[in-house]
């Protein structure tokens, strides 16, 4: 429970309307130091209309292939989406992307309703993972496919160890959880696995790319 509530959805807003201008910054050196480079993995399989869950800055937005033809960005922090606009003006995409302030646990869009969903270390910070699992499913239209890029538990055990001391300071401090198991949580969802690997220092990375079932052929 105590976990549970560092990441309410008010202690998520207020801490990232507090480092929206610093958020950039800081997780370069983390991508560049300790994940790598893995958004480009993610946006280059997104595919027709895609809802991208935690949006943030926007990071991920100039990197959509043409195969994507729309955008809808939710997160949130105002503070956040306001330096996401300031990179959608920069960049042009404008006219193809929405930004709504919401919850990813309580998404207002329809039942298949997008092609692709899209998360880069969002999960982390979300009090219930599964929930935002389970409404990317609801919204995906039976065959879409779930992107997502994640860091969790380590693949090696002094990792593991680290990460277990540091992570009641992370929720207290960031909202962050760093003993995510990403890949658990999409298949407790009912998602197929098209593909998923570990990587980035000692496995921290998780990269899951997984379709919504097409369900039975209709009949008649």
């Amino acid at each position: 429970m105590a976990e549970r509530d560092h990441r309410s959805s008010a202690r998520v807003r207020a801490h990232f309307d507090a480092h929206a201008g610093d958020y950039d910054r800081q997780f370069s050196v983390a991508e560049r130091r300790l994940l790598g480079e893995h958004r480009r993995w993610a946006t280059s399989r997104a595919r027709g209309t895609t809802l991208e869950l935690a949006v943030g800055t926007g990071l991920n937005l100039p990197l959509y292939p043409d195969a994507v033809h729309r955008v809808v960005g939710i997160d949130l922090s105002e503070g956040m989406l306001d330096r996401a606009r300031t990179r959608l003006r920069t960049h042009g995409l404008v006219d193809r992307v929405e930004l709504r302030v919401g919850d990813v646990q309580h998404l207002g869009l329809p039942d298949a309703s997008v092609d692709s969903v899209l998360a880069t270390y969002a999960l982390c910070t979300v009090a219930d993972p599964a929930a935002a699992v389970r409404e990317a499913f609801r919204v995906l239209v039976p065959g879409g496919r779930l992107l997502l890029v994640e860091h969790g538990l380590g693949e090696r055990g002094w990792m593991r160890a680290v990460q277990r001391v540091l992570n009641p300071v992370s929720l207290r401090w960031q909202a962050d959880d760093l003993l995510g198991r990403p890949l658990e949580v999409v298949l407790a969802a009912g998602f197929d696995v098209v593909d998923a690997d570990r990587t980035g220092t000692a496995g921290i990375v998780h990269r899951v790319h997984a379709r919504k079932p097409a369900g039975p052929p209709r009949e008649g």
